[in-house]
């Protein structure tokens, strides 16, 4: 009797990027905590529906007028009907501020990344693929935008932007405009490195153009080492979001942003310390969720990190 035929070789999972990176349990703690808050985020108005609040309605009559606006009860007026408590000062429902909170903070760090992200490709891209002049043009433009005190300009400009205008949208453009040389840079540096490959080489001879050779020999290449470095800027961007926030030049009442939240927040910590708790430990564990991920990322992303998950 004739034994079945041998089933095919399958390839060792671990050579996986998605194996790597399910092995690797710093990524896989953080990439969780991520998806939670991210989810959180989506699904804001419908959390803030299930608690039945509104995170711009006002409830004086949970405020002690005698004590200059501090919540009645315990811990903030936590209770059945306020998950977290309300705001100091106006009563508005804190679960229904946090949870809308999160979509701004999030939201705006996350388009900021992007744009951060396409910008310096493209300039990246065409700096390395480009002639001698339009390296070094580009090259000297990276220079200038890495720079210049970003955090101070920032500043300068939303502070002088009409009120009218979206402060989330105005926040993610900022940000982006004034901090997308360090990806340009890594771009322009992979570029080099890539197009100096076989293939690329090949393609060229083949006729391709510069745009062909880009989009499809060079931006695969520049996948790994730009995701990471998007991972790891990610967080940045959210506490400069926070930061600005907090400074009064970012996102502004009612709008709540976790930052927004933290910089009213310090004129009641003695008072309602839970005000300051709630935004603050949400903010902490979502920088340390991002760069967990981030770090995991790298591991499996980067060779020279490899060996850390054997």
């Amino acid at each position: 009797m004739t034994s079945p035929p041998a089933a095919p070789a399958v390839p060792p999972r671990a050579r996986t990027v998605g194996h790597r990176l399910l092995r690797d349990r710093g990524f896989v703690i953080g990439a969780s905590i991520v998806l939670v808050m991210a989810a959180v985020a989506v699904a804001a108005p419908l959390l803030a529906r299930a608690a039945g609040q509104d995170p711009n309605t006002y409830h004086d009559a949970l405020l002690d007028s005698a004590r200059g606006g501090v919540p009645l009860g315990r811990f903030g007026g936590i209770s059945a009907e306020h998950w977290l408590g309300v705001e100091p000062g106006t009563g508005r429902d804190l679960f229904a501020r946090v949870v809308y909170g999160a979509r701004v903070s999030l939201g705006v760090a996350i388009s900021a990344t992007v744009l951060q992200v396409v910008i310096g490709v493209v300039v990246g891209v065409a700096a390395g693929l480009g002639g001698r002049f339009v390296d070094a043009v580009l090259s000297r433009l990276v220079d200038l935008v890495l720079s210049v005190p970003s955090l101070v300009l920032a500043i300068s400009l939303l502070a002088i932007v009409p009120p009218s205008w979206p402060r989330p949208a105005l926040l993610a453009v900022v940000i982006a405009v004034l901090g997308w040389g360090g990806t340009a840079r890594i771009s322009r540096g992979e570029t080099l490195s890539l197009r100096t490959r076989d293939y690329v080489a090949a393609a060229r001879v083949s006729g391709s153009g510069p745009w062909r050779v880009a989009r499809r020999e060079i931006l695969p290449g520049l996948a790994p080492p730009v995701l990471t470095y998007a991972a790891l800027i990610l967080p940045t961007n959210m506490i400069i979001e926070a930061g600005l926030s907090f400074l009064g030049v970012g996102v502004r009442p009612p709008t709540p942003s976790w930052g927004q939240m933290l910089s009213t927040a310090t004129t009641w910590f003695r008072a309602d310390p839970m005000y300051v708790a709630i935004p603050g430990v949400l903010l902490f564990l979502t920088l340390l969720a991002f760069v967990l991920a981030a770090t995991g990322l790298r591991r499996v992303l980067d060779p020279r990190q490899r060996e850390v998950l054997r």
